[in-house]
């Protein structure tokens, strides 16, 4: 059965991982879809159009691949999953029906008519459009993640006769603290590859020298949105996310930061590598006192280590997880740094002729997805050995006529067929990166007063 939980995890994992890359390119590309169509209705300039057209058309290839890779997702949890469905399904099915019915179709619907009805809606019709993908693929977001914080900190439901989970207050679950903090992260999260990717796209340009009016729009909209994700990623949101971590999942912050024995005054690790044996951390680099701070405002705080805490409470794959969570935080503050200093470029006049700072951008387009994935990593890997934290243990919510061998069978398949859709996302976005915003169109008046704008 140990065997056969591993698989289970494993397939879910690889199915979300890959599955990800696509959502949180289209939630972060949403709002700065939003800003192009606002540039574009107020100065009444067709540049801002095209730009929008543009990103539109790699919006609509990132949703077509989300929503085929997402699919399997909700099947899993009655595939492999069918104990914790029978358990919480009562809860989660709330949250995950409404994305499906409400959200996603929200989204989608106006998709439509953004990408193909622009002359029948009008500019200010077609605005309404965009802003309406936007909410969707937000509040689709916000769906999916009220479904997690739900399994991170369950509150608002009741154990019936036969032991299932049943919901017993909608608002606790939708207005759950977990999850507007965790959202908040996510999403600031989705809005930083949206920056880097338009950011990085616009370098390009600027760099082959070729529409470079509309690298000077991409630059310019994704450090400036992407500057203020990231300061936000770190404080507020980073910050209470850490904080609920700490006052409920007491393990999951020790194993996080490697902290084996409960110290007063504890350190922050910067650099280590967890010895679970031994229970030490080795060749730490440390800020004293640093974590007992950033946890309860105190210097000489008291945190907890793993060894106050039974061993079976503790996550099972705790070098992962501290790696996890150091690569999520090392990279969000390279993103702080990568992007302030854009920004101090572009106030000066420099940005646009600092081809190390291109290229910087550009080097930097995979690094949020990286990100990300460690961040989703930190979450899940922190929370077990719990499906639903304090309720239901990971191995008791699996299918049990499932075996390992069967789960192997469709994990390899979904790798094949991940592979093959890989390949494809990857040609149809050089296509279009290829093609440019305006392909076969010399610059016009129009767009020579936005040059000089920019």
């Amino acid at each position: 059965m140990g065997q056969a939980v591993d698989i289970h995890r494993l397939q879910f994992a690889f199915t979300i991982t890959f599955h990800y890359i696509f959502p949180q390119l289209t939630m972060g590309l949403a709002l700065l879809l939003v800003y192009l169509k606002t540039k574009a209705l107020r100065t009444g300039d067709e540049h801002y159009n095209r730009a929008a057209r543009f990103w539109a058309r790699i919006f609509g290839i990132n949703f077509a691949l989300g929503v085929v890779t997402g699919i399997p997702m909700e099947f899993q949890f009655g595939t492999n999953w069918a104990a914790f469905s029978k358990a919480a399904g009562g809860v989660i099915g709330q949250t995950l029906a409404m994305e499906g019915v409400f959200s996603f179709f929200l989204e989608s619907s106006f998709l439509g008519l953004f990408l193909f009805g622009e002359k029948k809606l009008g500019r200010i019709g077609h605005w309404v459009a965009a802003f309406l993908v936007f909410l969707g693929s937000w509040l689709s977001g916000y769906l999916i993640v009220a479904t997690d914080a739900w399994m991170q900190h369950p509150i608002g439901y009741r154990l019936g006769a036969n032991g299932e989970i049943e919901l017993s207050s909608f608002r606790d679950l939708l207005l759950n603290k977990w999850a507007l903090w965790q959202y908040a992260h996510t999403m600031l999260g989705a809005v930083q590859t949206g920056c880097f990717v338009m950011a990085g796209v616009g370098a390009f340009y600027l760099l082959t020298k070729r529409d470079e009016i509309y690298g000077r729009t991409f630059v310019r909209a994704g450090v400036l949105v992407g500057a203020i994700a990231a300061l936000l990623q770190l404080f507020p949101t980073g910050d209470m996310q850490g904080k609920l971590v700490a006052y409920n999942q007491q393990p999951t912050l020790a194993a996080m930061e490697g902290l084996f024995e409960s110290q007063e005054g504890a350190p922050l690790a910067i650099l280590g590598q967890p010895d679970v044996e031994k229970r030490k951390l080795d060749n730490p680099l440390e800020v004293p006192e640093m974590l007992s701070f950033l946890t309860y405002r105190k210097w000489r705080a008291h945190v907890k280590g793993l060894s106050d805490f039974p061993q079976a409470e503790w996550p099972d794959q705790i070098p992962l997880l501290y790696y996890s969570y150091h690569v999520m935080v090392g990279l969000g503050t390279i993103f702080i740094a990568v992007m302030v200093v854009a920004c101090l470029l572009l106030w000066r006049g420099k940005l646009y002729d600092s081809r190390w700072m291109l290229w910087m951008l550009m080097v930097c387009v995979p690094l949020p997805y990286i990100a990300n994935t460690a961040g989703w990593m930190t979450a899940e890997l922190g929370r077990q050995p719990w499906l639903i934290y304090g309720l239901m243990r990971t191995a008791n919510g699996i299918s049990p006529r499932v075996a390992a061998g069967n789960a192997w069978f469709t994990l390899i398949g979904f790798m094949g067929m991940y592979t093959v859709l890989a390949i494809l996302w990857l040609f149809l976005i050089y296509r279009e990166i290829e093609l440019g915003p305006d392909p076969g169109n010399r610059p016009t008046g129009e767009d020579a007063v936005v040059l000089a704008v920019d």
